[in-house]
């Protein structure tokens, strides 16, 4: 099972939120996701909750985002050069999926600083769909929590890689 913890700007349009009684069983652990626009051209920002590893996509079709959210992690699982083995176990870990609050201000945070990035790598008015994963990787290269001692600094990607290969490796 993963909780995918939705935004108040996204209550209306994601499914009747429940209150698990449990945790994800993923390595990646909850997903946040958040509506932002860019340009405005609606997107959505999803973050792991542990890893803090961006996904941003287009906000088409926002309703259906649970039944899609295994697929769209398996890409960027992907996109990562994540072993497809280890892929696999993570999305079969991805089900059910269970939509709730957001809960941690922590990750929310960090989706709001990530929300604000975007703008400056995309140029204006000439970027796509097919730019938005360049957009990931950059802030996925992102240190985050960097007011931390260095220890707890977390760089999105290597803390994906790492999780997931501890996980499931």
């Amino acid at each position: 099972m993963v909780i995918l913890r939705r935004t108040q700007k996204l209550s209306a349009t994601l499914p009747d939120v429940v209150r698990p009684s449990s945790t994800s069983d993923t390595a990646l652990g909850d997903w946040y996701v958040n509506r932002i626009s860019v340009d405005r051209r609606p997107l959505v920002l999803l973050v792991s909750s542990r890893s803090l590893l961006p996904v941003l996509l287009s906000a088409r079709d926002v309703r259906h985002l649970p039944e899609r959210l295994a697929e769209i992690v398996a890409k960027r699982l992907e996109r990562l050069q994540i072993p497809s083995s280890i892929i696999e176990a993570e999305v079969r870990a991805m089900m059910p999926v269970v939509v709730a609050r957001t809960e941690d201000r922590s990750v929310v945070g960090i989706m709001v600083d990530f929300a604000k990035a975007v703008p400056f790598c995309l140029e204006p008015h000439r970027w796509d769909e097919s730019t938005l994963p360049f957009v990931e990787a950059r802030l996925a290269e992102t240190p985050c929590h960097s007011s931390r001692r260095q220890e707890a600094v977390i760089f999105p990607d290597k803390a994906a890689r790492a999780m997931l290969a501890r996980r499931w490796g």
